[in-house]
């Protein structure tokens, strides 16, 4: 089959190497600007370009894909398939019609729940247990296309957004392939999306990972695992940043005010919530790097009854 992938993120370079690994004729791998990135704010090649010109693929990074010069290009190619897997664009229907079996998007949810840009950290943060992969037919909407194929996966207590991001990256990749066998063979079904079982799953950003220590102990913690790697979920000791990078909820009464840190030990630090505590097992302070807390304690020390902001 001919070709085009869009992609960005790690979360595509699976799919990508799948359709290389199946001998498929990608003719053209678009990507989305080269931005800095790291302490250094070098720029850096986004990690499908970095693996399209390892294969020794064409890469295309276009500031609209949906522009004339864009249109023109893919015209010029006439793809069986454009795939797309976390490009970070809209395709308009003058490009959605470009490919003689159409778009087909590698989505991480099983649509149409957690429509959007951030799916997996919002089932994470809303504790959902069961998630998975959508290989939809492209439309202009956002998301709304009719499913081709899922699978899913339980989302375990001891999951974070990275754990899940990892595994549905691969499991993703292997479902492409088996949905273009299918479409190719005519034996694919398109199944319309029930729009009144939809939801939404917006853009995270930095203040996304602010805790609200008046939130139950099992939301605060959910947060805490949907926002590793990225942003870090956040709370403020004595004024200064302190990002939670692991936490355990327990269900039990304390005395105190939620915030509170109630108990500093070698195994955690134990931080009241609205209904049960919040254990920090893994913290990070500012220049420093992230460590377990009896790593931390062993030169720093942190006061029982201070409020955390």
């Amino acid at each position: 089959m001919k070709i085009v992938f869009a992609g960005t993120p790690e979360f595509a370079v699976p799919s990508l190497d799948r359709l290389y690994e199946n001998k498929h004729d990608i003719r053209l791998v678009i990507t989305q600007k080269d931005r800095p990135r790291g302490r250094g704010k070098k720029i850096q090649f986004t990690p499908v370009k970095e693996k399209a010109l390892e294969y020794g693929i064409e890469v295309f990074q276009p500031t609209n894909i949906n522009s004339l010069d864009s249109i023109e290009k893919l015209k010029e190619i006439q793809p069986d398939f454009i795939v797309v897997a976390a490009f970070g664009q809209i395709l308009k229907r003058e490009v959605l019609d470009i490919p003689r079996y159409g778009c087909i998007n590698v989505h991480a949810s099983l649509l149409p729940k957690y429509r959007g840009a951030a799916p997996i950290n919002w089932a994470i943060i809303n504790g959902e247990t069961e998630t998975g992969i959508t290989i939809m037919n492209m439309e202009e909407g956002l998301d709304t296309g009719d499913i081709i194929s899922q699978k899913s996966i339980f989302i375990s207590e001891d999951d974070d957004c990275q754990s899940i991001h990892d595994e549905l990256a691969i499991l993703g990749a292997e479902l492409l392939i088996e949905t273009i066998e299918d479409i190719v063979a005519g034996n694919a079904i398109y199944k319309v999306q029930d729009d009144n079982k939809s939801s939404y799953s917006p853009m995270i950003f930095k203040n996304t990972g602010k805790i609200d220590w008046n939130n139950g102990a099992k939301d605060i913690v959910n947060l805490i695992r949907g926002l590793k790697s990225w942003p870090v979920a956040y709370t403020s000791y004595k004024g200064d940043n302190m990002k939670i990078h692991r936490a355990d909820a327990l269900c039990e009464r304390s005395k105190g005010i939620p915030g509170e840190i109630i108990k500093v030990s070698n195994d955690g630090l134990y931080v009241k919530a609205l209904d049960g505590v919040v254990v920090i097992r893994e913290l990070q302070f500012p220049n420093k790097r992230k460590m377990k807390i009896r790593e931390y304690l062993a030169g720093n020390d942190i006061e029982e009854g201070i409020i955390l902001e």
